[in-house]
Formats: structure tokens, C-alpha cells, sequence
């Protein structure tokens, strides 16, 4: 589709449903000329000019063919769209397609391979792909695009923060075009996980380089909907892919429209502009009584906490700290007031999953006891009502990426409460995010998959998502056990061990788990509001081609 026609129907769908919600929008009107900065956005294109004229069945079929349904969702901008060396694309499902995949449940189920086996004596998998499966551009999907996608990954000149997964993978044969097998050196239970990773093009990929390729400002996959224009800044238009190999999505068109602000979707939600968006609380209380909306209050995995940056001298030096700093957050104060009650208090990485340990030190609240620890460790209140050490203050900087409302809230209210008990916190918002250097991060992680996703490879010594540096031997040897067991009771006990361990020496100060406020328009129908979301809420389009749109 040419730039210009997608233009007019990013116009035109605002026109139509902007008369359609004059009544529920009047209020938000003063302030729908700062929203309409974030950009034009679109609507369902479902509504048809009344004619009195009775139309032949061959007029009718001309017109059914562009009464296409076009559903907006308001999303945060992309600079590339990368699935194997990043995480965390929610476009990511609708473009392309993993070995694997997972329901509902978050469980595993096929995805490109329609069935697969496992030796368990040479640890080696065995996969079965899908026939007539085909790329966006027409081209076949076989067994070496796979092959392909995975080596890059591993590949560490690619600098792939997913490679941890597939660290264990000793050999790839591709037997024929449609089989794939993979032999590990060791056990891991959550390899099935690993292989919903989406899967590339090799003969659009190969020789090209795996971050800064093209390729990824104009993605070719084989999901459920493709790629057909990329406004950047403003939308990023995909189209139903006719050839899908499974079901065929019900909505033609999908916008992912940029709106970087939190606030700035709600307003955009209110006006019309947008179908679905993931809000702040705040925000999400807005439509709960307005019945032209449906609200979902999903359960995540996502938390939030202050990583500490062990490459920075600080913390080199003031390690020891941060049992103290992690006793000064009132954490409940903070989901109570930032998240209104909708989330709960977080003390490690594994709390909605059913390996989580809860005899674990959780970091209750006791500003007492986080002056006791200080004071025990040599630090002496100067007459600034700040804490001394060495005849340095006791204080650091906690860097928020910008646009997060939530995040930066979190932070100023930890900064307030350290302040509380003499530990000096700043809250600054970079243009850029300086992982070496900077001394703290208001983090966001969490997986709702097996338990060594966004544990392994975050927490373990120089893997691939570890950030900050953080090195701990007990940690690393009770993680490697962890993955290499299939035996639930084994995995159990390594897990209670990594958490007691991690809650020890700590690498973040857990603050808390978000619960996710997706806002819709009420003619979306399709979403299911049980499945536990990952980080940013991602995982919402699990099964989009079941939605329809209704107006």
C-alpha cells in the first residue's frame, strides 16, 4: 500500500470515529489538541455511506472488499524490530512465528514445527516443521532458516542478549527441509521455551549484520499479519497475511500508532484515536465506569526494583549498603499510592512462578534496622541529615528512562523515603542509558515461562541480559542445577537456594510487580484476561487472530 492512500484512511478513520464519540469525548476536549501532537492516528473502517439505491450482488462484493476492519493500538516506538538479539517486541507475534509457541496457560504448544521428540540419552531434539509454511515475500520456509536464526543468536560477535538460551546447544543438523535437530551438552528443561523465539529469513539475512541490518526497519516473517508500511515515529501498519499457514486473522489491518506517553494514550483512548492501550492505573481508572469501554486488570510477571551497577566504583566500594537501602522502601506504600492497589510487594524474581521461595528475608520495612546497619558499618550522620562513610555521603543517582510515569513515581518516592533515613538518592531521566557508568536503574523484568527465562541469563555471571555486572558464584552453580533438572523436587530446592542466596547479596531492591490495565474500545472482543502477562505487559496478542472488531 502506497504512503499517501495510507494517509487518507488514517484521516478518514479519525473523522468517522470521532463523530461517533463526540458524547463521551466533550470533557477530554481541551486536551485533545496537545494529544493530537503524538500524531494522527485511525479508526475501524467498517462504516459505509447510506445509499437508497438497491445495490446488485456484484456492487455488494466490490464494497465488501473494502470494508476492511482496521484496529489501533497504541504502542511505544520502535527503532528496529529485532526478536533474536532483542526482547520484548509485543509486534512480535503478529509478525512472525517460533518453532514453538505458547497458549493461553503460557504453556508450550507448536508453533513452525508441528510436532518434535526428545532423546533423552544424547539429549538431542528432534523437530517437525509445518508444510506449505511460506515467508511474507512468498519465498518456502524450511529447516535452514532455523538453523540460520539459532547460530546467529549464539553467535557472540552478534551481541544477541537471548544467546544464554541456546548457550548449551553443541550441534545443529538439518536432516532435510522439513527436520530439524539440535544435541545439547547437558540438559535444559526449558529448551522448549527457548524455541518459541522467533524465526528469521536466512535469504534475506545472510551475510547481512545481525543489529544493524536494514532488514530490521522492514521485517519479513511468517506470523499472521506482515509489514506494509513503517511511518517512523508516528505507525507502523501491518496487513493480514493472506497465506497464513494456520487460522486466518479476523481484523485486516493492525496499527501499532506511536504514543510514548502513558498519558498521552489515555487521552488518545477517550478521543477515539486508539482501539487499546496498556495505561497507567491512574489513567485506566478513568473509563471503569464508562461502558463504551472494557478494562482488563491482568496479572504479570513484570516487576520493578533499583538494579545497582556493580561496574561502578560506588558500589565497589558500597556494596555492603544496600541490605540498609533495601530495608528504607516502604514498598506497599508504593503500590498502594503509585498503583493504586493494583499489584502487589515484590522480594525477588520469581514470585508468579511455582518455583518462587518465600522463606526468603523479604526486606520488610524496618527503617530501624536500615539505620542499624549503617551505623554498623561505619557510617556516621553529618549535620546535613545525611549519612557519612569515609567522608563521603552515603548517596547515589537512580537513572529512569523517560516517558515511564510509573517508574519515575516509583523512583522520586524510594528517593524520598532513603532520604528519610540520611541516604542521599537523586532521580535523574538521561537522554541515554549509560549501563556502565551510571550508578542505579529503576529495572523492569520478569518472565511468566519456565523459571530460568529472566533468571539465567539476568542474574548469572556475564550472560547476556546481566546489566549491571552482577557476579555471584552460588548463584551461577545454583542456577546451572536448576536447568539441567527435569526432576520438579531438584529445580524446586536449586530455586529456594538461588533466591535465599540472591535475597543475601542482593543485585536489584525489588520494590514491586505491576498488574497490567489494558483499556479497550468495547467492540474488541477476543481478549482473554486470565493469561499472566510478561515485562511491559507484553503478551496481550497471543491470539489475535481469534479478535474481531465490532462497531
Amino acid at each position: 500500500m502506497m504512503r499517501n492512500e495510507n494517509q487518507e484512511i488514517l484521516s478518514e478513520k479519525l473523522s468517522k470515529k470521532s463523530i461517533r464519540k463526540t458524547k463521551r469525548g466533550l470533557i477530554f476536549a481541551s486536551v485533545l489538541c496537545m494529544s493530537m501532537l503524538v500524531g494522527r492516528a485511525t479508526t475501524h473502517e467498517t462504516e459505509t455511506k447510506h445509499t437508497d439505491t438497491v445495490e446488485t450482488e456484484e456492487v455488494t462484493s466490490e464494497r465488501e472488499q473494502v470494508e476492511q476492519t482496521t484496529f489501533v493500538y497504541g504502542s511505544n516506538d520502535y527503532t528496529r524490530i529485532n526478536p533474536a538479539m532483542d526482547e520484548h517486541g509485543e509486534i512480535n507475534l503478529l509478525l512472525f512465528d517460533g518453532l514453538m509457541a505458547h497458549d493461553g496457560e503460557n504453556q508450550v504448544v507448536p508453533g513452525l514445527a508441528k510436532e518434535w521428540d526428545y532423546d533423552v540419552d544424547t539429549c538431542t531434539y528432534t523437530f517437525y516443521l509445518e508444510d506449505g509454511v511460506t515467508w511474507h515475500d512468498g519465498e518456502a520456509f524450511d529447516a535452514e532458516d532455523v538453523k540460520f536464526t539459532i547460530d546467529a543468536i549464539r553467535n557472540p560477535e552478534n551481541g544477541s542478549e537471548n544467546a544464554p538460551n541456546y548457550e548449551d546447544i553443541e550441534e545443529i543438523s538439518v536432516i532435510d527441509s522439513k527436520t530439524i535437530r539440535f544435541r545439547l551438552s547437558a540438559p535444559n528443561v526449558a529448551f522448549l521455551d527457548y524455541m518459541t523465539i522467533p524465526i528469521l529469513p536466512q535469504h534475506l539475512l545472510d551475510g547481512e549484520d545481525m543489529q544493524t541490518s536494514d532488514f530490521f526497519r522492514n521485517p519479513v516473517g511468517t506470523g499472521p499479519y506482515r509489514l506494509a508500511e513503517w511511518n517512523i515515529g508516528s505507525a507502523i501498519i501491518l496487513e493480514k497475511n493472506e497465506h497464513y499457514f494456520k487460522e486466518k486473522a479476523k481484523i485486516d489491518r493492525v496499527i501499532f500508532k506511536i504514543v510514548p506517553d502513558d498519558q498521552a494514550k489515555a487521552l488518545q483512548l477517550k478521543s477515539g484515536e486508539l482501539d487499546l492501550a496498556l495505561l497507567a492505573p491512574k489513567d485506566a481508572a478513568l473509563f471503569a465506569e464508562d461502558e463504551n469501554y472494557q478494562c482488563y486488570r491482568m496479572q504479570t510477571s513484570d516487576y520493578r526494583g533499583i538494579m545497582f551497577n556493580f561496574w561502578n566504583s560506588y558500589w565497589q566500594t558500597n556494596r555492603d549498603l544496600i541490605p540498609a537501602i533495601c530495608y528504607g522502601i516502604d514498598r506497599q506504600a508504593i503500590v498502594d499510592t503509585v498503583l493504586l492497589g493494583q499489584g502487589m510487594v515484590a522480594y525477588g524474581p520469581l514470585q508468579r512462578n511455582k518455583y518462587n521461595c518465600e522463606e526468603v528475608e523479604t526486606y520488610a520495612y524496618e527503617p530501624q534496622k536500615a539505620v542499624e546497619l549503617l551505623e554498623a558499618a561505619g557510617c556516621i550522620m553529618g549535620e546535613d541529615s545525611y549519612y557519612y562513610r569515609n567522608g563521603e555521603k552515603v548517596g547515589f543517582t537512580i537513572h529512569v528512562a523517560s516517558g515511564d510515569q510509573v517508574r519515575l513515581d516509583i523512583a522520586q518516592i524510594v528517593a524520598q523515603q532513603l532520604g528519610e533515613i540520611g541516604i542521599d538518592v537523586k532521580v535523574e531521566i538521561p537522554a541515554e542509558i549509560d549501563w556502565m557508568t551510571q550508578d542505579a536503574y529503576l529495572i523492569g523484568w520478569g518472565s511468566p515461562f519456565d523459571a530460568d527465562d529472566h533468571t539465567y541469563k539476568v542474574f548469572g555471571t556475564e550472560k547476556g541480559a546481566n546489566y549491571n555486572g552482577y557476579s555471584n558464584d552460588k548463584v551461577d552453580a545454583y542456577l546451572q542445577k536448576a536447568r539441567t533438572s527435569s526432576a520438579p523436587q531438584i529445580r524446586e530446592e536449586a530455586y529456594a537456594q538461588f533466591l535465599k542466596e540472591l535475597a543475601k547479596d542482593p543485585a536489584f531492591a525489588f520494590i514491586c510487580y505491576l498488574d497490567a490495565n489494558y483499556v479497550a474500545d468495547s467492540g474488541l472482543k477476543g481478549i482473554v484476561d486470565t493469561t499472566i502477562m510478561g515485562h511491559h505487559g507484553v503478551g496481550i496478542f497471543w491470539n489475535i487472530e481469534e479478535w474481531t472488531l465490532e462497531k
